[in-house]
C-alpha cells in the first residue's frame, strides 16, 4: 500500500466512524508531493454546505496564524527594524502597563501588579511574555467577565485594550494572545495593516492566493462549516460568523486557508526560508525559529477553563517538549515516528501540521470542529503522521 492510499483510506475510514464530518491531509517534502488526500463534506448540513471536502476547502486555520505572524516579525527582525531582545514596548507601549493579575478584591474585581521586567519580542514568540487564553486560565476567564471583555476578539484586545499576564516575563511558559501582539507589532513597524503586510511578503510571494483574512466571493464559495462534538459523539453544524473585513486582522488566529496552500508555507520552512526559488526567510533566521528558544522552560499541558471550546490539550503528555519562535519542539523522539527537533502546531477548529527539519517532510491535517484537541480527529492526524514515517 501506497502512503496516498493509506492517507485517502485513513480519511475515508474516519468520516465513515462519524469521526469527521470531511478533512483534507496533505505531506509534502520541501520540493515534492508525498501524499493528498480529502474526504466527506464541507458541511454535515443540505445544500450550500454538502460539497465534498477537497485540498481546495478554504478552513479557519485559527492558531496555525502564529507561524505565518512569527515569520514576518522575523523578516524585520533580518531587516534590523526589529530585535528579539529589545523591551517589545518600544514599538507598543501599551505592554509596560500590561502589569500581572495576582487575584481579585472583595468586590470581585481584578488586582493587577507591575510586572517585574520586561516583554521582549522573543518572550512574545515563544508565549513566556505571560498573556494567556481564558480558554486555559480560570483567572483569565473571570478576570474577562469582571471587565466586560469576554466577547472581544483576540486581536481587538491587543488593539484597543491592555490585558494582565498570568505571570513576569520569561518565568514560564503560557499559551496566549501573545502573537496577537506579534501581529499589532508587525503593522506599526512595516506602517502596514497585517494583511497588506502578509499579501505582499509571504502569501503573495509563496503563491498562497486561498490564504486570507477576509473570505473573497469565491473563497466564501469553498469554505467548510464548523461543527460541534455532541455528547452523544455525532457532529453538528455550528454557525460562527465572521467579519468579511475584519477591522483587527488576528495575527494569532484569523486566518482562512487550504491544506494545499499550507503546504506551500510548510515547504517553505523546510527549504530554509525558500520554496521555489523565492526566499521569504534567510536560512540562519530559520534555524533560529526552529531551535528551543525557551532554554529550561518546558509546554505543559493545557487543562480546560471552556470546554465548549477546548478539551485538556497536550500534544504527546509525557514527551518533553520545548519552543522555537512560534513552533512547538518535540524534545524527544515520538511514538509517530517523528525524531526529536520535530516542530508542530495547530488551530482551535482542529487543524494540525508538523515539519521535520531532518528528514525533510512536513504535513497539515484539517477538519473543522469543535472542541479543540478531539480525541477522534486528532487520532487520524495521528495516523497519517505515523503512516508517514513508516514510508520513509
Amino acid at each position: 500500500m501506497t502512503l496516498q492510499t493509506e492517507v485517502q483510506d485513513i480519511l475515508d475510514r474516519g468520516v465513515s466512524a462519524g469521526d469527521v464530518i470531511g478533512a483534507a491531509a496533505q505531506v509534502v517534502t520541501g520540493d515534492g508531493l508525498l501524499a493528498a488526500a480529502a474526504a466527506g463534506s464541507r458541511s454535515v448540513v443540505a445544500a450550500p454546505g454538502a460539497e465534498p471536502m477537497t485540498l481546495d476547502t478554504v478552513c479557519w486555520i485559527a492558531s496555525m496564524t502564529k507561524a505565518i505572524t512569527g515569520t514576518a516579525a522575523m523578516q524585520l527582525v533580518e531587516r534590523g527594524e526589529l530585535h528579539l531582545d529589545e523591551p517589545a514596548s518600544r514599538v507598543l507601549p501599551k505592554l509596560a502597563e500590561a502589569g500581572v493579575l495576582e487575584g481579585f478584591d472583595g468586590d470581585g474585581q481584578p488586582v493587577v501588579r507591575p510586572a517585574r521586567g520586561q516583554i521582549s519580542l522573543r518572550h512574545l514568540l515563544t508565549h513566556t511574555a505571560g498573556f494567556g487564553y481564558p480558554y486555559w486560565s480560570e483567572p483569565l476567564l473571570r478576570y474577562h467577565r469582571a471587565t466586560g471583555t469576554d466577547s472581544m476578539t483576540s486581536g481587538e484586545l491587543v488593539s484597543t485594550t491592555t490585558v494582565p499576564a498570568l505571570f513576569d516575563p520569561g518565568e514560564r511558559w503560557m499559551y496566549g494572545i501573545s502573537i496577537d501582539y506579534v501581529g499589532r507589532i508587525v503593522e506599526e513597524v512595516s506602517g502596514q495593516r497585517l494583511d497588506d503586510y502578509f499579501d505582499e511578503h509571504i502569501l503573495g510571494p509563496l503563491g498562497m492566493g486561498s490564504t486570507a483574512f477576509s473570505l473573497s466571493d469565491e473563497m466564501r464559495s469553498r469554505l467548510a462549516v464548523v461543527h460541534v462534538r455532541l455528547p452523544d459523539g455525532s457532529l453538528t453544524a455550528r454557525d460562527l460568523p465572521r467579519s468579511p473585513e475584519p477591522r483587527f486582522p488576528s495575527g494569532g488566529g484569523g486566518l482562512y486557508s487550504t491544506a494545499r496552500d499550507y503546504c506551500r508555507f510548510l515547504q517553505m520552512i523546510l527549504g530554509r526560508g525558500s520554496r521555489n526559488g523565492v526566499r521569504v526567510l534567510r536560512p540562519d533566521t530559520v534555524d533560529r525559529m526552529t531551535a528551543n528558544n525557551i532554554g529550561d522552560l518546558r509546554v505543559v499541558a493545557l487543562p480546560t477553563a471552556m470546554p465548549e471550546l477546548t478539551n485538556d490539550a497536550e500534544f504527546f503528555p509525557g514527551a518533553e517538549k520545548s519552543w522555537g519562535l512560534t513552533f512547538q519542539i518535540n524534545e524527544e523522539p515520538l511514538p509517530t515516528g517523528r525524531p526529536a527537533g520535530g516542530l508542530m502546531w495547530a488551530g482551535i477548529a482542529n487543524t494540525f501540521f508538523w515539519i521535520d527539519m531532518d528528514s525533510q517532510v512536513a504535513g497539515t491535517y484539517m477538519s473543522q470542529q469543535l472542541p479543540f484537541a478531539d480525541a477522534r480527529t486528532l487520532q487520524l492526524y495521528l495516523d497519517i503522521e505515523t503512516a508517514t514515517y513508516r514510508h520513509r
